[in-house]
């Protein structure tokens, strides 16, 4: 068993089993001011444990937070719109919009060029801060799992806010308490006194991007003091809370993700999929 974690001093190491290994010679493989090393960085400085099977499990989550900051801002940058689930809209041609505003993936539609046709096409769209927290995660596993292996995990995509019906995504939807807010994680921003005439702005979700930046849909990327600032705009009359970053988190679970890539298609067994709402047209 690996963990991560430093010594008194701030000495870095890798430790499998019982035998402490310098984390030096393994940060040497990434830029200094990457993703992976800044990760690197914030783990081995940690109170917390962080704890992997071997060195590919730990550079798995590396890469796919890397790809998670990457699709966020590929997403902001996209011209995808933001609006309440009344009002949203996607491009026929890969999904069918269902009549509680989600998006349900086409019948023999293919699920990489669906989820890739959003960031290329994104003004065919429009949906809400959680639909686009999921779609960053989508992309950020199609970039790391490649076209192949994501079609065949994913073959079925209902974009719904938080109804995650994925086995391997569900926790994204769950925020837990957490000891370090790292890259890629999804955050929340709440707004305990929103204006109930206004229940779009009762918080925004985000991800955690470098920089102490946060990138949250109908927002952007920006810091959070501009993201309070924002939400405490839309505040009833005579609001006395002041909008907040939650210190609990929702992030995938990496080590299963993993556990499905190291493995060969040929020998993965199908996963089993809760049956989808019939779409109303």
């Amino acid at each position: 068993m690996l963990y991560i974690y430093s010594y008194i001093g701030g000495y870095k190491v890798l430790f499998i089993s019982n035998s402490a290994i310098d984390i030096s010679e393994f940060m040497n493989e990434y830029p200094k001011d990457s993703i992976e090393m800044q990760l690197l960085n914030k783990m081995s400085t940690s109170s917390e444990k962080y704890q992997y099977s071997n060195l590919n499990q730990l550079k798995f989550e590396l890469n796919l937070r890397k790809e998670i900051v990457n699709s966020a801002i590929d997403l902001n940058n996209s011209d995808l719109n933001f609006s309440v689930f009344e009002d949203s809209r996607c491009n026929p041609e890969y999904w069918h919009r269902t009549s509680n505003g989600g998006f349900l993936l086409n019948n023999g539609a293919k699920p990489n060029e669906a989820i890739r046709d959003i960031f290329s096409n994104g003004s065919k769209y429009a949906t809400e801060c959680a639909t686009a927290m999921m779609i960053v995660y989508y992309k950020g596993l199609l970039n790391v799992y490649g076209d192949d292996l994501f079609n065949r995990l994913f073959p079925e995509i209902y974009l719904m806010g938080w109804d995650v019906r994925e086995p391997l995504l569900k926790e994204v939807a769950v925020l837990e308490h957490v000891t370090d807010i790292l890259l890629g994680d999804r955050g929340y921003f709440n707004n305990p006194d929103f204006n109930p005439r206004t229940p779009q702005w009762e918080g925004e979700n985000v991800i955690v991007l470098p920089n102490s930046l946060y990138y949250g849909h109908g927002i952007g990327i920006t810091t959070a003091n501009t993201i309070i600032q924002e939400l405490n705009s839309a505040r009833k009359e005579n609001a006395t809370h002041s909008a907040y970053l939650m210190h609990s988190l929702g992030r995938p679970n990496f080590n299963k993700l993993f556990s499905h890539y190291q493995s060969t298609p040929s020998r993965m067994a199908p996963l089993v999929w809760k049956p989808f709402p019939p779409p109303i047209s």
